[in-house]
């Protein structure tokens, strides 16, 4: 952990920071806790008459097993039929498309928009023209908040169990087919699984504000002894390198991970490198200036959108605790912390020599830990010598692979390892596919995408004094192999 010093007020933030922020479609409804988005006529008509040609809404939402039996349903508008349901269940479970075809599917004029938890289908039903993102939002903050409620793998028999739970959460969620609040801190404050309730709020308004309020995330009075903020940048490289060398695929994803602990309802102002390009900038006339080029990024919903579109500053008012601040991908100007050259040579149908290089090109006042090399060899492999000038190797036959493992690997040093492998004789003459070597790793206070934290600044009515602290962790992801 390393401690940022705090800063003195500085002028407002450069104009080249900037960010992308997908557009929102036009036809997503006004938000449900405005007067005006509450209203609703029966009928479906507006002051004129005429029927609204872009009114976003949920018919029905319910749960459905495997053997397309119905745990609990909801019915939010009477525009659908129970009877929609077998359509689901016929022409979806029935012929098995549950897990290879698209999560949207329309049947009889009805468009249904589901996902899976374990053995449990979600599926929402509705006849307008909605957007699907919304609807598939919905499903997935809804699983988050049953499983805050019932536990990260809740089951059939679990949701039996709390059917009156379950009627409360559909309601308190989505009324009249529109999302409501999706917010477990705020859920848990009125429904509390019929626990005795603590004392109740003594003004009833401030409860209708948390739960239609703006500022749903973050209720009011919190109270810490200490006011300290917790910054992770965590940051997960793939990457595909062909027998030359050459890089034929490569990315960074990254998110900063913040663990609040503050007083009150600060507001928070944060900033990143001072050159921060996004993928509609690079053709501006900043782009040719050094910087991070960021591809695409998302915000946390406490991310004030709108004063980021005015000066382009990421202002928020944080959650209690752990969350997720931003996501954001890079694909270009990749700091790679590893650099892998591999030489293998095929000696007749008996013997095989492999020679690997390990290079790692950070800084040398840094350690990465964990680093795991899996150098393939043939199936038919009978023993393997294997020298190394660092760390330790052995030949894994489950694997066919040499497995190579340094506890702890200092930045500009290098690591060299050969082999000379024996193979048994085989009745088939198969050519050896020669797949790629795979490498992990982790190393901490380095970023491959050169994202780094410029400062944190926090704003309360009392000026309390907040530590804040920074922590940079670089992992390989799923795919990082060089091709031999």
């Amino acid at each position: 952990l390393v401690h940022t010093q705090r800063h003195a007020p500085l002028s407002p933030p450069r104009p080249s920071l900037s960010f992308v922020v997908p557009p929102v479609p036009s036809t997503v409804p006004p938000t449900p806790s405005s007067p005006k988005s509450r209203r609703r006529d029966p009928k479906g008509k507006g002051s004129e008459g005429k029927k609204h040609s872009t009114v976003i809404m949920i018919s029905m939402i319910y749960l459905m097993n495997q053997r397309g039996d119905i745990v609990i349903s909801r019915q939010y508008r009477d525009d659908v039929s129970t009877a929609t349901t077998d359509s689901f269940r016929l022409k979806v479970l029935g012929a098995k498309e549950g897990g290879t075809s698209a999560p949207i599917r329309r049947i009889d004029s009805s468009t249904f928009v589901y996902t899976r938890h374990l053995n449990l289908y979600f599926v929402c039903v509705t006849r307008s023209n909605v957007n699907p993102s919304l609807v598939l939002e919905f499903l997935y903050q809804k699983i988050r908040v049953l499983q805050a409620y019932l536990g990260e793998s809740f089951t059939e028999d679990k949701v039996r169990n709390n059917f009156t739970l379950l009627f409360e959460l559909l309601d308190e969620t989505m009324d009249f087919g529109y999302p409501q609040n999706t917010s477990v801190d705020v859920l848990k404050l009125y429904i509390n699984l019929g626990k005795q309730r603590q004392k109740v709020v003594e003004d009833q308004a401030s409860l209708t504000s948390q739960i239609t309020g703006a500022i749903d995330w973050r209720r009011e009075g919190i109270r810490h002894k200490r006011n300290e903020v917790y910054i992770d940048v965590l940051e997960s490289v793939n990457l595909l390198l062909s027998q030359t060398g050459g890089i034929l695929r490569q990315e960074v994803t990254g998110s900063v991970m913040m663990n609040t602990k503050l007083t009150g309802m600060p507001e928070c102002k944060f900033g990143l490198n001072d050159k921060l390009s996004v993928e509609k900038d690079k053709n501006s006339a900043s782009a040719g200036k050094a910087g991070v080029s960021i591809d695409d990024c998302t915000f946390h919903r406490c991310v004030s959108l709108g004063r980021f579109d005015a000066d382009r500053t990421i202002t928020f008012i944080p959650p209690d605790g752990d969350f997720e601040l931003m996501k954001y991908r890079v694909t270009e100007n990749i700091n790679l912390p590893f650099k892998v050259i591999a030489a293998i040579q095929e000696d007749g149908q008996t013997r095989v020599s492999i020679n690997v290089k390990l290079s790692a090109t950070f800084s040398e006042k840094l350690f990465a830990s964990s680093v795991v090399v899996k150098i393939p060899v043939p199936e038919n492999t009978a023993r393997c010598k294997i020298k190394t000038t660092m760390g330790r190797a052995k030949y894994s036959p489950e694997d066919s692979a040499i497995i190579f493992k340094l506890k702890r690997f200092q930045g500009q040093s290098e690591s060299m390892l050969s082999a000379d492998v024996t193979l048994m004789p085989t009745v088939n003459k198969v050519a050896w596919s020669r797949p790629p070597i795979g490498l992990d790793f982790s190393v901490p206070m380095f970023t491959a995408s050169g994202v780094h934290v410029r400062f944190l600044k926090v704003f309360d009515k009392s000026g309390y004094t907040t530590n804040r602290w920074v922590r940079y962790i670089t992992k390989s992801g799923d795919n990082y192999n060089i091709r031999i």
